[in-house]
């Protein structure tokens, strides 16, 4: 190998800190971590440092959390690290061109999608709700644009029935952990092309919010399960029963037709409720004040609460 780099690394969810903890089992070095300011969080609303800035004070790496990176000042503190990397993963914050042109071997950018498939903020769980059949991390040296930069290197894996956007989340993080540190190797060699992305293949994957996390039963019964699963671990699917929120952690698809949100039918196997096309049966989910529970269990204590006719979401 060439010589070791040194790297700035920017990051700050705990996708960003498996990339980190991948770059420091290499022989490259990680010279200053860059990370979002700390957040309150909790219910004591205390200030949280992010995953990466816990990763980065472990390893005795120094730390820096400007509010931004347009600011002289900032840039120049950055310049004298003296970079010939920088490496940035799901940090939050917009590199203008006065930053990508400090290291001399530009920044990269691990990004969880096939590029150009999704460019934005929240391209695994747009790819579970879309019904994509795969997913992926792509490595592309970064520009002035939203993940427009040329694609360097692409590591790719199926997006399987069951998959929630946390399932995939994991996957994806130990396939862009790997992908990133071959990337900074051949980066090292000068072995790396980039290919240029087709603009119009690209789609953008919106930011999630709790207000689409509510389900419309007007829609088909196949798009809210893929909803569902791609809105787990967060914002969470959620509807009403009798005015309380019920959380929707699980479903299936179900039998039977009906006027939308109306409970078709309600055994073990699950919660059977009609949609705008078909019904889905949901398996799993989370009453007001409540732990998550199999609809089983919540059958055999709460039968009555259940009964066929009723409409959620009313």
């Amino acid at each position: 190998m060439t010589q070791p780099l040194r790297i700035v690394f920017a990051g700050t969810p705990e996708f960003a800190a498996e990339h980190l903890k991948a770059l420091l089992d290499t022989p490259h070095r990680i010279v200053a971590v860059y990370t979002q300011p700390d957040r309150p969080a909790g219910r004591g609303q205390k200030l949280m440092p992010s995953p990466v800035k816990q990763l980065a004070v472990q390893h005795d790496i120094p730390v820096l959390q400007p509010k931004t990176l347009r600011d002289p000042d900032a840039q120049a503190e950055l310049a004298a690290l003296q970079p010939d990397l920088m490496v940035v993963v799901a940090y939050g914050l917009i590199l203008p061109q006065a930053v990508l042109d400090i290291p001399p071997l530009g920044c990269i950018n691990s990004h969880a999608s096939l590029l150009p498939r999704w460019r934005g903020a929240a391209p695994i769980q747009r790819a579970v709700e879309a019904g994509d059949a795969e997913s992926g991390v792509t490595v592309m040296r970064m520009e002035a644009g939203l993940d427009t930069g040329p694609m360097l290197l692409k590591a790719s894996t199926p997006i399987e029935t069951g998959d929630t956007g946390g399932s995939l989340h994991d996957r994806l993080a130990a396939l862009g952990s790997k992908a990133v540190t071959e990337a900074v190797d051949a980066l090292a060699a000068g072995t790396l092309v980039g290919e240029v992305q087709d603009d119009a293949l690209a789609t953008y994957a919106h930011k999630l919010n709790k207000d689409e996390a509510r389900l419309d039963w007007s829609r088909p019964a196949v798009e809210l399960e893929r909803r569902i699963r791609a809105f787990m671990p967060w914002p969470v699917c959620h509807t009403t029963l009798n005015g309380e929120t019920l959380k929707v952690l699980a479903a299936a698809p179900g039998e039977g037709r009906g006027a939308p949100g109306t409970i078709l039918a309600a055994s073990k196997d699950g919660l059977t409720v009609a949609c705008g096309e078909g019904a889905l049966r949901l398996t799993r989910l989370q009453l007001p004040g409540g732990k998550p529970l199999a609809f089983a269990d919540l059958f055999n204590s709460r039968r009555e609460q259940f009964a066929p006719g009723q409409v959620l979401g009313a």
